[in-house]
């Protein structure tokens, strides 16, 4: 089920956005719910606590955090979520590439509007929802997992776990090397220690013996490695701008 977050300080701008949206459910049968605030503080206060969200839609012009602000902040842990925004004003369509949005689409948000948008959204995270996801025989059979949704691997005996973003653990049996094989080619992946591959989207503090991850995991780091981690991560996050 999609998770999506609006936000906009003009109420009746974000009550027609929310009617819209409705109808945009009905009408497409989307499996969705969605989220509404009336200002940045609440949406960043709401972040800080762990909520995240699959698509954004976001007003720019508005009191104490601004669109882009809360944007700024969006990137720091989620590279890839959509950003929508919605606004009155053109001038800050050049700064919304800067974070990566998707879409920037100006006032007043008609029905067509709203449709053509999200149809074409839509489309953009099913063909990336296809393209980066793998599949693993696990214990429950077959399982497609997104990229996205994994924090990090490890091998436990003949076993490797895959620790997703949700909490749940998939226990496969398939040889660690296969696994290094199938996730390095992805450029989020390093594999910090000969039984640990991390997904760098997900890393909190690196210190000298271990990766503290936002979920709050801590992954060892092989001796004598913790300046080429950190040299990746940057290396990482430099290409992520």
């Amino acid at each position: 089920m999609l998770q999506i977050v609006l936000c906009d300080d003009n109420s009746d701008e974000l009550s027609n956005m929310l009617q819209l949206l409705n109808q945009y459910k009905s009408v497409k049968h989307l499996n969705c719910e969605y989220t509404a605030f009336s200002n940045g503080f609440e949406l960043t206060s709401d972040l800080s606590k762990g909520k995240r969200y699959d698509i954004y839609c976001l007003d720019i012009i508005m009191p104490g955090f601004s669109g882009i602000d809360i944007a700024k902040e969006i990137r720091n842990f989620d590279k890839t979520a959509p950003i929508l925004f919605f606004t009155s004003s053109p001038e800050f369509a050049l700064e919304s590439y800067s974070v990566k949005a998707v879409n920037y689409v100006l006032k007043p948000i008609s029905k067509e509007k709203l449709f053509f948008t999200f149809d074409d959204l839509l489309e953009q995270v099913e063909a990336k929802k296809a393209e980066n996801a793998i599949v693993v025989k696990s214990d429950d059979g077959l399982q497609k997992i997104l990229i996205s949704n994994i924090v990090f691997a490890e091998v436990i005996g003949r076993n490797v776990l895959y620790h997703l973003i949700s909490g749940k653990v998939i226990k496969c049996s398939d040889s660690f090397s296969n696994v290094c094989n199938n996730l390095i080619k992805y450029n989020c992946f390093i594999k910090t220690h000969r039984s640990y591959l991390v997904n760098m989207q997900y890393i909190d503090t690196i210190e000298n013996h271990q990766v503290i991850l936002q979920t709050l995991d801590s992954v060892p780091i092989a001796q004598g490695k913790a300046k080429e981690i950190k040299q990746q991560y940057l290396n990482y996050q430099m290409e992520e701008q």
